[in-house]
């Protein structure tokens, strides 16, 4: 089974994602910003990680970029919300593997994850 580490401030979006993910068969864990993000990664390995771009505390691209220094071969999908095209430029560069805008659909998410695990 593979482990998904959803990463939002907004708890409402942290449940969806875990619901919709524990549907699809996977093992879920969240993280509520960036630095958390990092500690979870470290400690659990997920397969993927889903991370929004703006949280306080530590944000979506500076936790990126600390755990692609920690883990090369990350699989990290940036949520972003509409309008953030120089952001997205940006994760891009710096590891992520693919983004989705929200609002997302079900079927979005579920075939950016499916095409990281191929």
């Amino acid at each position: 089974m593979a482990k998904i580490l959803v990463v939002d401030d907004a708890e409402f979006l942290r449940v969806r994602l875990t619901k919709m993910l524990s549907t699809d068969g996977y093992e879920v864990f969240q993280a509520e910003n960036g630095a958390k993000a990092v500690t979870t990664y470290k400690e659990i390995h997920p397969d993927v990680v889903l991370m929004d771009v703006t949280m306080p505390e530590m944000d979506g691209l500076t936790a990126l970029k600390e755990i692609v220094s920690f883990d090369s071969k990350a699989r990290v999908i940036m949520l972003t919300a509409l309008g953030q095209e120089s952001v997205v430029l940006e994760a891009v560069k710096s590891g992520a593997r693919d983004f989705i805008v929200k609002p997302f659909e079900h079927e979005r998410v579920s075939k950016a994850i499916t095409k990281l695990l191929a």
